[in-house]
């Protein structure tokens, strides 16, 4: 076999897991939500379902940002993918893309249970839901122990009066450019490895903000487990990115 279709075999095989993350995480969220079960028992009664949120809700419009957002971190991890041949940053990269692909299938899986759009209408501005419902969620009754100063990125959102201001396709905090997705293409080896490390460190400072306002501000209790569960694992994630570039001599921007 040759290289060529070594690498073209390996990236459909990739894509392929992702494309089946999704697949399952969506038929799983919407089987679990609904109370269907596999195990041969009776389908909770309807009058016991959680009721949907509306479509102005934190619920829905973290679900929507947040899968936006996380599309994003499967695109630049499938790109420094194709552009290094160091192991550690491929394998890291890879664990990036299955985890948030398949994220993103729960969160999509949601909003289609809902019967809610999965684009936010026109003119509203991505995050305004962490503004609209306090912010942070302080004060809102739910557990927030542990998780303040987390994120290094204050109270950012992309919401008015927020000091964000949506760029050259950065729509929220953390997000890269196009400028910088464009630089990403084209640079190779160790300095494809240090870009990639340094816009994902910056990607999930802003998904780490926004996943604690959800955690602190929706009111689907499996949506505020799985908001919570990304902060551990990026906060995780930024540790071992911040260890990866050094050993490369290099830091976070």
């Amino acid at each position: 076999m040759t290289a060529g279709r070594g690498t073209r075999r390996t990236q459909w095989a990739a894509g392929s897991a992702v494309a089946l993350a999704l697949l399952f995480a969506g038929v799983a969220t919407v089987a679990t939500a609904r109370g269907d079960t596999t195990d041969g028992k009776q389908p909770r009664a309807a009058s016991t379902a959680v009721r949907a949120p509306a479509t102005d809700s934190a619920d829905a419009g973290f679900a929507r940002d947040m899968a936006v957002h996380h599309q994003q971190a499967v695109e630049m991890s499938f790109i420094v993918r194709d552009r290094t041949q160091d192991e550690e940053v491929r394998r890291f990269a890879y664990d990036i893309a299955n985890t948030q692909a398949n994220q993103r299938g729960m969160l999509l899986g949601w909003l289609d249970l809902w019967e809610l759009p999965k684009v936010a209408a026109a003119g509203q501005e991505p995050m305004a839901w962490m503004a609209a419902h306090g912010g942070r969620g302080g004060g809102d009754g739910h557990d927030m122990a542990g998780m303040d100063g987390m994120d290094g990125m204050g109270d950012m959102t992309a919401g008015s009066g927020s000091g964000f201001t949506a760029h050259d396709g950065a729509l929220m905090p953390g997000m890269a450019t196009r400028t910088e997705l464009d630089r990403l293409r084209k640079a190779d080896g160790k300095q494809a490895e240090i870009l990639y490390l340094q816009l994902m460190t910056d990607h999930h400072k802003g998904g780490v903000t926004m996943a604690r306002g959800c955690a602190g501000l929706c009111a689907v209790q499996a949506e505020r487990r799985l908001a919570k569960g990304m902060v551990e694992a990026q906060r995780s994630e930024l540790d071992a990115m911040a260890q990866m570039l050094a050993a490369r001599g290099a830091e976070p921007r």
